[in-house]
């Protein structure tokens, strides 16, 4: 049986519009910005929009990818279950980022899940098209060449800091991240996305209590101000410090 939405579920799809490619504000952050003007067309015609709430699950691992997933809007989270269901984030999405490239590429099933974590407007764009993108136009290649070399050095720095960094050094380098990633709150210095303290221990590979008690060191020390799922840095230069990233 079909699940009875809610009247708030309901609202929220009526206000939904499919963005046109050609209007996207995130097109100039996209690896898609050199497109040609009938690219753009044949993009906007082919891709299909769908929205997803606070939650929901864009792709699964281990699955066979259908296309390249674009974020229009929103904020998304890509991890690994590991022993026991525990989540691993092993990357954090936002707008005009896209998902699934590798698998795609690579012809294999996605090695994550990815879900949102935040209301979000995500396009789906078949593999067709992506790959004849790749084909006619050199510069959608070299824009995937470096995100795939981008993401690999990542992923190289990520196993060194959770095999030699203490805890500590990796929050306050994931809280440094989000911030620059994320940037703020346009009415105050709150951290731009809401995050619970779950996933930044999904992000830095300890428990959840773990978290909790260093980000309360931290507000003790004056570095951090915590309000629910918002945190404010109060202390850069000391959070930069504590990261082992302060020249």
């Amino acid at each position: 049986m079909f699940e009875k939405q809610t009247t708030n579920q309901v609202r929220m799809i009526k206000k939904f519009h499919a963005p046109s490619c050609e209007s996207c504000q995130t097109k100039n952050d996209s690896v898609f910005n050199k497109l040609t003007c009938d690219e753009f067309s044949v993009l906007s015609i082919q891709k299909y929009c769908n929205y997803y709430q606070k939650g929901q699950t864009i792709f699964t691992e281990g699955n066979m990818p259908a296309g390249l997933y674009c974020i229009n809007s929103g904020k998304v989270k890509i991890y690994q279950c590991g022993y026991g269901g525990k989540e691993q984030i092993i990357r954090l999405a936002k707008n005009g980022d896209i998902l699934g490239y590798r698998a795609l590429i690579s012809g294999e099933s996605y090695s994550a899940t990815a879900t949102a974590i935040e209301d979000s407007k995500i396009c789906l764009i078949p593999k067709e098209i992506f790959f004849q993108f790749l084909q006619s136009n050199e510069e959608i290649t070299k824009s995937i060449m470096k995100l795939l070399a981008t993401e690999l050095k990542e992923a190289e720095s990520k196993i060194i800091n959770l095999a030699q960094k203490p805890v500590i050094e990796r929050l306050a380098e994931a809280l440094i991240m989000l911030k620059e990633y994320y940037g703020n709150e346009d009415d105050d210095n709150s951290l731009n996305i809401n995050i619970t303290r779950e996933e930044i221990a999904n992000i830095i590979g300890t428990a959840t209590e773990t978290a909790i008690r260093l980000l309360s060191e931290l507000k003790k020390e004056g570095i951090l101000d915590l309000s629910g799922k918002k945190i404010t840095i109060i202390n850069n230069e000391s959070l930069l410090k504590l990261a082992n990233l302060y020249d």
